[in-house]
């Protein structure tokens, strides 16, 4: 297994504790449940799909939401057992599907073991330097009569010190009995911004002396995404600029927010040409992209642009059907649905979309461009978009049209060119160094140069 194998992936990324039904609260002392064994009935959905890479959400054993981490070494009660989670990843293996967890490394909850006993013993725990900030002169929200750091305020959320070597050390621990036991190929790193640069440094040496290939993708919303990886910490990151540019390049008829985020990250000068992104229009943290739209036509551009673009495509999973779902007063459960196969196939939103997706995972599985092509802008307006991805063996242009009419694109090419639409099935040759094409409402074209 090589590094690269992420680029060849597309990724479905499922929220567990949701998409499994489980309890909203753990109460650590109920039998297991195998709730994770409604993955196998979805394993000939994502094989239809196109899909090739897992990305499991928290299911290590936490109170609530999985973010509040009790216990590295145990799959969370509520969703099965440590034997249950393996044997699932070695049926995803065998269906050519690779695995990454949700490593969250920054913060753990307060049923944390090491936390429990702080809370005894106060300054004569031996895990009172565990913690960071902790102040035996403090206090807290939950009036604990000492102080430490929280993540983000959140005083549920309990802040590691990562410059202390034995929770170093147990991290470490914790990561490799994921590699040698579940056989995982990766991690997503929850708020990766917030991790010590020298912890992620040792974690990514750490996990790939165990398992060459082993790919580490860091959660960043802003700043510099390549720091990480010029530093040798991360191999990808979250791509939250084209996140947003991707819904409300649609919604506000203005191709020129997503077309000036792909240049600046991935033209000629981008500041990320060489690096490969973690993109996604929604995920468990953010609201459906089907509601972010004003028009749920608009999804058939999105994803054409989704699936195109630099980087690495990522489905959350339901939103294949278009389904949608909002923050509700600061509470994420309408994004985290307990989904029903049959129901989602039998009652979509959008009947045809996941046919749709699938074409495009086909299209991009097939094109070395699409893969691992430079980025160049072509052609951009409120409403219309044109770019390419080239290789020196292979071109393809992308066009999207967000007008709910049809529309004639003319922009510059080679001339005497022939041209293939994978995506329609159709032919265009380019006259005096232009093509013109007709782009339906809603639409798009994805080109392949011929001769």
């Amino acid at each position: 297994m090589t590094n690269n194998w992420p680029e060849k992936s597309f990724f479905y990324h499922i929220y567990p504790l949701g998409f499994c039904g489980a309890p909203a609260s753990n109460d650590f002392h109920s039998s297991s449940e195998n709730r994770l064994s409604k993955i196998y009935g979805w394993i000939e959905h994502f094989k239809y799909l196109g899909i090739n890479a897992l990305y499991l959400g928290p299911l290590l054993e936490s109170s609530s939401h999985g973010y509040d981490t009790a216990d590295y070494f145990t799959v969370d009660r509520r969703l099965g057992t440590n034997e249950e989670l393996k044997n699932l990843i070695g049926e995803l293996h065998k269906n050519d599907i690779k695995v990454i967890l949700d490593g969250v490394f920054n913060h753990v909850g307060r049923e944390f073991g090491p936390f429990i006993d702080l809370k005894k013993k106060r300054e004569n725990s031996i895990y009172k330097d565990w913690f960071s900030g902790f102040n035996p002169g403090g206090n807290t929200p939950f009036n604990d009569s000492f102080g430490y750091d929280s993540w983000e305020g959140h005083y549920e959320l309990v802040k590691l010190n990562l410059k202390n070597g034995e929770v170093v050390n147990h991290l470490l621990e914790a990561a490799g009995m994921w590699i040698r036991e579940f056989d995982i190929d990766g991690l997503r790193l929850d708020v990766a911004y917030s991790l010590d640069h020298d912890f992620l440094t040792a974690l990514k040496d750490f996990c790939l002396s165990l398992k060459p290939g082993f790919w580490i993708m860091g959660e960043l919303i802003h700043g510099d995404y390549s720091f990480f990886t010029r530093n040798n910490m991360l191999d990808s990151s979250t791509n939250y600029e084209c996140y947003k540019g991707l819904y409300s390049s649609h919604a506000d008829a203005n191709y020129f927010e997503i077309a000036w985020s792909l240049n600046r990250l991935f033209g000629n000068e981008g500041i990320y040409k060489n690096f490969s992104l973690y993109n996604f229009a929604d995920n468990h943290d953010v609201n459906r992209v089907a509601s972010s739209l004003s028009n749920p036509l608009h999804l058939y551009p999105l994803y054409i642009l989704l699936f195109t673009m630099p980087g690495i495509p990522s489905i959350y999973y339901g939103s294949e059907w278009g389904i949608e779902g909002m923050k509700n007063n600061g509470s994420d459960s309408a994004l985290r649905p307990d989904l029903n196969l049959d129901e989602m196939i039998n009652h979509p939103p959008r009947p045809d979309l996941p046919a749709f997706i699938k074409q495009l995972a086909e299209i991009r599985s097939g094109c070395e461009a699409l893969q691992q092509g430079n980025y160049s802008q072509v052609y951009v307006s409120h409403k219309q978009f044109v770019f390419s991805r080239k290789t020196k063996n292979e071109e393809i242009i992308i066009i999207v049209s967000s007008s709910e009419t049809s529309e004639e694109i003319t922009f510059r090419t080679d001339g005497g060119s022939s041209y293939y639409d994978l995506l329609n099935d159709d032919s265009f040759e380019s006259v005096s160094n232009s093509l013109t094409v007709n782009i339906n409402p809603c639409g798009g074209k994805i080109i392949r140069k011929e001769r």
